[in-house]
């Protein structure tokens, strides 16, 4: 899954050139709004290219939404982001371009195998068809799912499903992948399959890595850098060895995050997004 090179739009006054900006995601006062409710209020951060940034927080922290508006989902009600050298604002089109995007909700289609959810992938994506079957067969062969293409995913396990799921984001080669809760629901044989498929993402084909989870482990095993997101702000930003080191040699990230807000991330979230984990574990379980 070698990358492909895209003709870059008109830059914003925040982007430089997707192929020599230091940082392959810059947010700007991120902020959105519902109504009388700010779910994410003037965030800013960047993401060197070529890492694994986790942004952590418990259920109902504004995760989900902020990766909307970096992901071109949500339109931000305040503030900026440029991912991948284009402005989310000024360039969604450019930005759909040059990410990946998986989702915490089920996307594979279970009466279909594992290679004709890639195919319609590959479809969507616009690839030609002279290359599809060759990024499908490398896809599968990348993940581990050769021997399981012809298998109805109805039939896979969860890590199984996960695994093609991300295929099915890095088809078009994209230089940011997005992952929102990329184990939730998964036992730890799969959840330790899908954190070796990440690891391998990075390393082999440079791929940066922008991850949600509340999973302190997942956070400390896979990312270069942290971010604690509580009830919208974003309180705490490092290196998890430093920010660990700070509390003492037996600290976890957990412990950072409760000397920082006073909250442990097992203890908040909404009950519409707990709800909606405990669908997704039922339907990829």
């Amino acid at each position: 899954m070698d990358r492909h090179t895209e003709k870059a739009a008109p830059q914003s006054e925040h982007t430089e050139s997707a192929a020599t900006a230091p940082q392959a995601v810059q947010a700007f006062g991120l902020t959105r709004r519902f109504g009388q409710l700010t779910a994410v209020d003037h965030v800013s951060f960047a993401v060197a290219r070529g890492s694994i940034f986790g942004l952590l927080g418990p259920n109902g922290a504004g995760k989900s939404t902020l990766i909307k508006m970096l992901t071109t989902l949500l339109p931000p009600s305040e503030g900026t982001a440029v991912v991948g050298g284009f402005d989310i604002a000024r360039e969604p089109e450019s930005v759909r371009r040059v990410i990946g995007y998986v989702s915490q909700m089920l996307s594979a289609d279970g009466e279909l195998t594992g290679y004709e959810n890639l195919l319609v992938s590959a479809k969507l994506y616009g690839i030609p068809r002279a290359e599809r079957r060759r990024r499908i067969a490398r896809a599968l062969e990348f993940m581990e799912l050769q021997d399981v293409a012809s298998r109805l995913v109805s039939h896979y396990s969860g890590g199984m499903i996960r695994r093609l799921e991300i295929a099915q984001s890095m088809l078009h080669r994209p230089s940011v992948l997005f992952l929102d809760e990329p184990t939730v629901g998964l036992d730890p044989a799969a959840k330790h399959a899908v954190w070796k498929r990440i690891q391998d993402l990075r390393e082999q084909l440079q791929t940066t890595i922008f991850m949600t989870t509340h999973d302190m482990e997942e956070a400390d095993r896979l990312c270069d850098r942290v971010a604690f997101l509580h009830r919208g702000s974003l309180v705490l930003e490092g290196v998890p060895r430093d920010l660990k080191a700070g509390l003492g040699p037996q600290a976890s990230l957990d412990d950072v995050f409760l000397h920082s807000t006073g909250a442990s991330i097992a203890e908040e979230g909404a009950l519409r997004d707990v709800i909606r984990t405990r669908i997704t574990t039922r339907r990829v379980g």
